[in-house]
C-alpha cells in the first residue's frame, strides 16, 4: 500500500520529460504508425512495453496520467515479485525486507512515474530471476517454462536484459544437462532471434549512439549510486555517501553474521545482479556504448536481493532490520524531496508551455535545446516544426531550459544571458520571464515583419535549436 502511494498520489506531479514525449508521440498514433514508428531513429526501442501501452491508452488517454498509469501499476506489482524472490531465497523474513526496499526504491519509484519501458524491465527482470532461482530449487518443467516466458518477455522490453538472462542460462545449463532445461534455454535462444531482425534494422537507423557522447567513467560511477538513490536526489552526493554506506553494512552482516546457505545464495544473486551490470560495461569498452542506468534496471531486483540478505540475515539481531529501517527511511526522504522537482531537475515543459500564454499564429518559438521540441508540443499541439522560408511575424520568443545532461553533484540551470541582440531587424527586447526552470525572451516589432525562419536558429540561448510555429 505504501508503494502504490508513493507511485499514484503524485503521478501528474511533474512534467513530461524529452522520452515521455517521444512515448506519448508513439502511442498516439495507430496500430501500424506506432509498429512503424518503433524503427524511426529517435523513438527506436524493443517493442513490448509499447505494445502493452498502446491499448492501455486507448483506453485511458495520453495525458500524464493515462501515460503513467500502466507503469505505476507495473511498478507497484514488483513489490510482492521483490518479496516472493527474498523468500525463495532465504525466508519471509528476507522477503519482507526486499519487499520494502523495492517499495520505496527511488530508483524504481521514478520510473513507475516514467512512461517508458523501464518499470516493465524491472519487472520482468525480477521474475526471470525469481524463477531461476525457482528452478534451481526444484527443476520443475513448470518453473522452467515460466523462467523462459519472463526472459523472453525481458529481452522484448530492453535489449540489454540479454545479459542478465544469458548469465541465468548459463548457470541451468551448467547446473543440469536434463532436456527440460535445454529447452527453456533453446525457447529463449529463439525469442531472442526472431528480435533480431527488428534490432539491425533500429541499428542501421542510428546515427551513433547519444550516450557514447557522455564520458563513460561518470556512468559508471553513476549506476550504483542511481541504483539507490535515483536520478535527482536531494543533497545528490551526501544522500549517495549514506545509502552507500549502509548498503555496506547489509554486506558486512552477511559476511560476519549470514550462514553458509545465505552467504550462497546472496553470491548467486550478486553474480547474476553483476552480470546484468557489468555485460553492458563491457560492451561499452568494446565501441558499442548503451550504458546508462535505465537500461541496466532489470538487474535491480538481483542487486537488492543482496542487500536484503544481508539486512534480514537470521544471525544479524536488531542490527540487520534496524539498518534496512534507516535506508527505507533514507528513500522515502528522497521520494518525498524530489516527488515535486521537474525531472532530472530540470525538465518543466509544462511550466515553459504555460508561461508562453495563448497561441499566436504570428509569433516563432526559438527553443533550446533542440531535442525539447517533441516536449513542448505535447503541452501546445498547434506547435509544428517551422519550414524553410519567409513568414511575417510579429514576435519572437526564445525559450531555454537547461541542457540535457547534468554533471554529478550539480543541479542543472536554464540559459541566463545578461544580454542578447535582436534575433532579426526591427524587432526589440520586450519581455524577459526567468521562471526557476526555464527561461523566455520575447522580441517585438511594431508591425509584422517578414523574417527568414532558417535564420532564427542563430539566436538560440543555446547551442542546439527548434524553431517552432503555432497554427492559428
Amino acid at each position: 500500500m505504501a508503494g502504490a502511494l508513493l507511485r499514484f498520489a503524485t503521478l501528474d506531479a511533474r512534467s513530461l520529460w524529452l522520452d515521455e514525449a517521444l512515448t506519448a508521440d508513439l502511442l498516439d498514433r495507430d496500430l501500424g504508425g506506432l509498429l512503424s514508428g518503433l524503427t524511426e531513429e529517435r523513438t527506436s526501442s524493443a517493442p513490448l512495453y509499447y505494445l502493452l501501452a498502446w491499448p492501455w491508452t486507448k483506453l485511458f488517454g495520453t495525458g500524464e496520467i493515462g501515460l503513467r498509469s500502466l507503469p505505476a501499476l507495473v511498478g507497484t506489482v514488483t513489490i510482492p515479485v521483490a518479496y516472493a524472490v527474498g523468500r525463495e531465497l532465504v525466508s519471509r523474513r528476507t522477503g519482507l525486507v526486499a519487499a520494502a526496499l523495492a517499495a520505496v526504491s527511488p530508483l524504481l519509484v521514478w520510473q513507475s512515474q516514467d512512461a517508458r519501458q523501464y518499470a516493465l524491465l524491472v519487472l520482468l527482470g525480477g521474475l526471470s530471476f525469481l524463477f531461476f532461482v525457482r528452478s534451481l530449487r526444484t527443476g520443475r518443467g513448470q518453473v522452467l517454462a515460466a523462467w523462459a516466458a519472463a526472459s523472453a518477455l525481458a529481452v522484448a522490453t530492453h535489449y540489454l536484459a540479454i545479459f542478465l538472462v544469458a548469465a541465468e542460462a548459463a548457470w541451468l545449463l551448467r547446473m543440469s544437462r536434463r532436456r527440460p532445461v535445454a529447452v527453456a534455454v533453446g525457447c529463449v535462444a529463439a525469442a531472442v532471434a526472431l528480435l533480431a531482425p527488428l534490432i539491425a534494422v533500429q541499428r542501421n537507423l542510428e546515427q551513433g549512439s547519444f550516450v557514447a557522447e557522455l564520458d563513460l567513467g561518470s556512468r559508471i560511477v553513476q549506476v550504483p549510486a542511481q541504483f539507490l538513490v535515483g536520478y535527482q536526489p536531494p543533497l545528490q552526493i551526501a544522500s549517495s555517501i549514506v545509502a552507500a554506506v549502509l548498503a555496506l553494512m547489509a554486506v558486512g552482516l552477511l559476511v560476519r553474521h549470514g550462514d553458509e546457505s545465505e552467504r550462497r545464495v546472496a553470491a548467486i544473486a550478486a553474480a547474476i545482479g553483476a552480470a546484468g551490470l557489468v555485460g553492458p560495461a563491457l560492451l561499452a569498452l568494446v565501441g558499442v556504448d548503451y550504458l546508462l542506468t535505465r537500461y541496466l534496471t532489470g538487474a535491480w531486483i538481483a542487486a537488492a536481493a543482496v542487500a536484503a540478505v544481508g539486512f534480514g540475515a537470521r544471525a544479524a539481531g536488531r542490527a540487520g532490520p534496524l539498518g534496512a529501517t534507516v535506508l527505507c527511511a533514507l528513500f522515502v526522504a528522497v521520494d518525498l524531496g524530489s516527488a515535486w522537482e521537474p525531472k532530472f531537475d530540470r525538465d518543466d515543459w509544462r511550466g515553459a508551455a504555460a508561461a508562453l500564454g495563448p497561441p499566436d499564429p504570428h509569433r516563432a518559438l526559438v527553443l533550446t535545446p533542440r531535442v525539447g521540441a517533441d516536449a513542448l508540443r505535447y503541452y501546445r499541439p498547434r506547435a509544428e516544426e517551422a519550414p524553410a522560408g519567409q513568414r511575417a511575424l510579429h514576435e519572437i520568443a526564445l525559450v531555454g531550459l537547461a541542457p540535457p545532461f547534468r554533471k554529478t553533484g550539480r543541479k542543472p540551470h536554464p540559459p541566463r544571458p545578461v544580454s542578447i541582440p535582436a534575433p532579426a531587424p526591427g524587432f526589440r527586447l520586450a519581455d524577459r520571464r526567468e521562471g526557476e526552470h526555464f527561461t523566455i525572451i520575447r522580441f517585438r516589432a511594431a508591425s509584422p515583419r517578414s523574417v527568414s525562419l532558417p535564420d532564427l536558429a542563430d539566436a538560440s540561448l543555446g547551442s542546439t535549436t527548434s524553431v517552432l510555429l503555432e497554427r492559428p
